[in-house]
């Protein structure tokens, strides 16, 4: 095992102490898709101790494109992604401990993961669990690494909390609207570039090296040879009700947790629902097939309605393909399920 990082640890920042340090760290990935693949491969493959995942999606085909650690039999299967993610890594590097999460990115499931961990690494999709993420870091002295990619753009930023700015000081309202991977489409070398920021800026928060963490706002257009690198200390708001100076955490306040949500540009509104997590899946099965074609593993049930897909999650979660209004998706909802 002393070769298997022999040319890391020659790279003097790091050198023996900083593997070591990164052998005994725990890093939290949220989300497993194109940005959180990359980033998971690269500190699986560093040797990053402890991984958590968790992602509330399954592979699809149309991930395939960019999504590293996924493979054809994995879209076959629709598997969770964070299960297959962990399948995968664990084939790369046996020496680290990973625990796999198929859920939502929420206060509840995300707090205590954490609290257990060194650093964690934003691989979603989409605001408003990036603002979950940001209060959680905030109250629990966590850092984290804000990343996104779209079409051929993508920006990212490390925020310490206390240190630096957080991601409501830069976004004083949650951004709305804009273009998405499914709108505007996205090319690999954006994902990379993304992921190789946020992986160097994990290494050096997990090895130690503080100092040489970017406090600077990264962002760049790939496809038309631009890049920004922003000083944005002056944005750090003492009223910031996430990181003045007497924060408030409001997304992490009830009122903000709403039940339905439409996804980044994927034309799917998302259900959670406490009478899913309690429905009979063997009945449910039997009965849907006189409705529809039906597909079972052991994390999620899918089915074929009418112009409709759905996907039916352990954790109390629906996905409803096929629409973007959440009245329309609860009616097939409950014209399927009985609701």
């Amino acid at each position: 095992m002393e070769e298997r990082y022999s040319r890391q640890t020659r790279f003097k920042p790091i050198g023996e102490k900083g593997q070591k340090s990164l052998a005994d760290s725990s890093v939290l990935i949220v989300g497993a898709g194109a940005l959180g693949t990359a980033a998971a491969e690269g500190l699986a493959r560093a040797g990053a101790g402890r991984m958590a995942i968790i992602d509330r999606d399954y592979v699809e085909w149309s991930n395939l494109q960019r999504q590293q650690l996924y493979t054809e039999e994995d879209a076959r299967q629709r598997l969770p992604k964070a299960v297959a993610a962990k399948a995968r890594l664990l084939a790369v590097n046996s020496d680290i401990h990973i625990e796999a999460y198929a859920a939502e990115g929420t206060a509840e499931t995300l707090e205590p993961l954490i609290e257990k961990a060194d650093c964690i690494v934003d691989a979603t999709d989409n605001f408003e669990t990036r603002m979950v993420i940001n209060d959680l870091a905030l109250k629990t002295k966590t850092p984290w690494i804000y990343g996104a990619c779209v079409s051929s753009q993508g920006m990212c930023m490390t925020i310490i909390p206390g240190v630096t700015p957080c991601l409501s000081c830069l976004f004083e309202q949650m951004p709305v609207g804009g273009a998405t991977c499914d709108t505007a489409g996205i090319i690999s070398p954006a994902v990379h570039i993304v992921s190789a920021y946020q992986q160097a800026e994990a290494l050096k928060l997990l090895t130690g090296n503080h100092a040489a963490v970017n406090r600077r706002f990264f962002t760049f257009d790939v496809w038309n040879n631009t890049n920004m690198s922003i000083n944005v200390d002056q944005t750090k708001r003492d009223h910031c009700p996430s990181c003045g100076t007497e924060p408030v955490y409001p997304y992490l306040q009830p009122e903000n947790r709403p039940k339905a949500s439409v996804l980044c540009g994927r034309d799917t509104v998302q259900i959670r629902s406490e009478a899913l997590k309690r429905l009979d899946k063997e009945e449910l099965v039997k009965r849907l097939k006189k409705i529809g074609k039906v597909e079972a593993n052991e994390f999620l049930l899918h089915i074929a309605y009418e112009d409709f897909r759905i996907v039916i999650f352990q954790d109390g979660r629906a996905l409803i393909h096929g629409t973007n209004d959440i009245k329309e998706a609860n009616s097939v909802l409950a014209r399927v399920i009985g609701l």
